[in-house]
């Protein structure tokens, strides 16, 4: 079974362009139809001492305290609410990819443009970072790889590791600083396993598998859904071939109706399944 961290805590139904803060509701919905065995647990929310290991204390407490516009561009105390469990939700999957060795998820976006003390981009708080500080803090790795395949560039993510001079543990890798021409898509799936395989030297590999990257996604453009699947694929075996722990994340999809995103990231749940759920269920 693959380990899902969801709760309702994580979902908050408002008007906006980007479908994140109540797409882990839909997804889940999507998920349980797939036939895939999955184990859901609850996962455990972010305190404030954490988020102050990646981010500026007073920009977090301005934050949850709706002193401050979030990522969405409003002060919603709803937002606020969920972001604990969103960023929660991404350090439980990366902690239980470690403990199993293999693979853990959630089911959340909204990260990687949440900078050290500042939000923009629909990401109030950078759950990556928060993931991977709070693992270094505590002794738990050594080193973190973030791999983030989103159709944009991880900003925020390169802030926080700029100001908290975290280079040196955290190893990063955005895809859309380079790679966004649909001319690319070939050549980006040959070089990927590569990609992948760079990350050996950390102890567990925090991935974004966005949807935003298909040629229809309004924010997006290079490739197609049979390409997107193929990326998830090889990102999977390729961990699984070198025996990193991954515990992976949503990221951005902006296509509409909703169904078209939630296509994408049922086939990454797929592409989970096929790579580990043997190993999982042996652990």
């Amino acid at each position: 079974m693959i380990p899902v961290f969801y709760s309702e805590k994580m979902v908050v139904n408002i008007a906006s362009y980007s479908p994140s803060a109540g797409k882990p509701r839909e997804v889940m919905a999507s998920w349980r139809g797939l036939g895939v065995p999955l184990c859901v647990i609850e996962p455990t929310p972010i305190s404030k001492d954490q988020f102050y290991l990646a981010h500026d204390p007073e920009y977090v407490d301005d934050i949850l305290a709706c002193r401050i516009a979030n990522g969405f561009g409003n002060n919603s105390r709803e937002i606020a609410a969920t972001l604990p469990w969103t960023s929660g939700a991404m350090l439980s999957a990366s902690r239980e990819a470690i403990k199993n060795g293999c693979v853990a998820v959630a089911p959340v976006s909204g990260f990687h443009h949440a900078a050290y003390d500042y939000a923009g981009g629909y990401c109030s708080l950078n759950g990556l970072m928060v993931a991977s500080t709070v693992l270094l803090h505590e002794g738990v790795v050594d080193r973190v790889g973030i791999l983030d395949l989103d159709m944009h560039v991880g900003d925020g993510t390169q802030d926080i590791l700029k100001q908290l001079r975290l280079k040196n543990l955290v190893q990063h890798y955005t895809a859309g600083a380079k790679w966004y021409k649909p001319t690319q898509a070939k050549r980006f799936l040959t070089l990927l396993p590569s990609i992948v395989e760079a990350f050996a030297g950390c102890d567990v590999l925090i991935a974004q598998l966005g949807a935003d990257p298909h040629l229809d996604d309004p924010l997006g453009g290079w490739m197609t859904t049979e390409q997107l699947a193929e990326r998830d694929k090889i990102v999977f075996e390729s961990a699984r071939r070198i025996s990193l722990p991954v515990g992976w994340c949503l990221a951005g999809g902006y296509q509409t109706p909703l169904r078209r995103v939630l296509d994408i990231h049922d086939n990454t749940l797929r592409a989970c399944a096929a790579a580990f759920s043997d190993q999982v269920e042996r652990k």
